[in-house]
């Protein structure tokens, strides 16, 4: 008899290691802040000069997300890989995306949320920053 993980571990979620770490950590994340009150209004935006993984509302503050997702941490912590390099790309990204809005918001921020999936491919940890600042 096969069993699955799910029926195993009710309502986790896990990861095909087969698939795009990547992408499952935007969308897991994507989901964490809806339950936590955020509006998602845009995913993956590109620009030339950098990417947003997530853009949301919190009440009344734009808000830009950075997600980080990792297997391990023998390359260091998911927020270890937010050097002062990446950090710029982002901010420019921002910046660029703030200049295609018909109205600057009063208020806006850059989150973290980092997520570690473990050897079966469920969320370890997760943990939402905010207002995370350049390294």
């Amino acid at each position: 008899m096969r069993i699955t993980s799910q029926e195993l571990w009710p309502g986790c979620r896990v990861v095909n290691m087969t698939g795009s770490l990547g992408k499952f950590g935007e969308a897991w994340a994507a989901g964490f802040l809806k339950r936590n009150g955020y509006q998602i209004v845009d995913r993956n935006v590109r620009f030339r000069v950098g990417e947003i993984d997530l853009v949301a509302w919190d009440g009344e503050e734009l808000v830009f997300v950075e997600v980080k997702c990792r297997r391990t941490s023998q390359f260091g912590t998911p927020l270890e890989s937010i050097t002062p390099a990446r950090y710029r790309r982002l901010s420019r990204a921002v910046d660029s995306y703030l200049q295609t809005l018909p109205h600057a918001p009063e208020a806006y921020r850059v989150d973290v949320v980092v997520v570690e999936v473990g050897t079966t491919g469920a969320v370890d940890r997760a943990e939402l920053l905010r207002g995370v600042e350049a390294p």
